[in-house]
């Protein structure tokens, strides 16, 4: 009988088969759509880890944020990150929650690393199926020499300013544009991976609302080493959207909390993180009365 993990891998490998994602990102294509001939293969994937009992909470206020792009507004969406399948179970539970779901899930453009197209085919036909404007990490900048890696560097600006324009040209566009706070995947290993980016201030300073979602279950987890070396399991998973809230709001009552903080950027970034943190306890205590 094949098992989860054989089964898993064959799915991975049909993806990367698939997939026709550019694996070297330039300036000129830093916006990329999703690959609709990948989308059904990670549907499957999703579909044969997630247990019944498994959706959206919080789906009216993914239709308010939703309408409120509609109507001209930049709205961004704030995801925990636990794995590689966080987008695939949020875009795939998204279009199974009825109402405009699958409207909103099409509406969806990710803030993705480069590192997704660019270090493992696999990790790249993943990110593949669904349309993103890469960026280049601000930590993937750190420990480069300004002399000895300067042609990375000069590399690296010219990929965020291609980004930046594209994100200013999509954000009024009826588009919910999606970040990961953290920048990275949670280790529970080490809690620095639950810290929020310092950049991510930046999208709360230019965009005018904003919901928080959380991701409850876990069926790709996490070990050190290797993104390769993540194992899978079925688990009930919930994802659940906070209430839309104002960007400029939030981030101004961040700062007049944290006054004495001289870092007033970080300040709003962190609780962002709290308040991420806040939705994911509650969620949990509803998912685990379904379990």
């Amino acid at each position: 009988m094949e098992t989860l993990t054989t089964a898993f891998g064959n799915q991975i490998k049909m993806a990367v088969s698939r997939s026709t994602v550019s694996t070297v990102v330039t300036e000129q294509n830093v916006y990329q759509e999703g690959d609709r001939n990948i989308l059904p293969l990670l549907d499957e994937m999703v579909e044969s880890l997630i247990l019944p009992g498994s959706g959206v909470d919080g789906m009216e206020n993914l239709e308010d944020l939703f309408a409120k792009a509609e109507s001209g507004k930049s709205c961004l969406l704030c995801l925990e990150h636990y794995s590689n399948l966080d987008l695939s179970i949020f875009s795939r539970l998204v279009r199974k929650g009825g109402g405009r779901g699958e409207t909103i899930s099409d509406a969806v453009v990710a803030i993705a690393g480069m590192k997704l197209n660019e270090d493992n085919p696999v990790v790249a036909a993943l990110a593949g199926a669904y349309t993103r404007i890469v960026i280049y990490p601000s930590r993937s900048l750190q420990g480069l020499d300004a002399e000895k890696n300067r042609a990375e560097i000069i590399r690296s600006n010219s990929i965020n300013r291609a980004a930046m324009r594209a994100l200013n040209d999509l954000k009024h566009q009826g588009k919910l544009i999606l970040v990961f706070p953290s920048g990275t995947r949670y280790r529970p290993w080490d809690p620095s991976t639950k810290k929020g980016v310092r950049e991510v201030d930046s999208y709360l300073r230019s965009f005018d609302y904003m919901c928080c979602v959380a991701l409850n279950g876990e069926v790709l987890h996490v070990r050190e080493g290797d993104m390769m070396d993540d194992w899978v399991s079925r688990d009930l998973v919930r994802v659940t959207a906070g209430p839309v809230l104002s960007c400029a709001e939030f981030r101004e009552k961040a700062r007049l909390e944290t006054a004495a903080t001289d870092d007033k950027k970080q300040a709003a970034v962190d609780a962002l993180m709290t308040e991420l943190e806040k939705l994911h306890i509650e969620a949990e205590k509803k998912r685990q009365a379904l379990l």
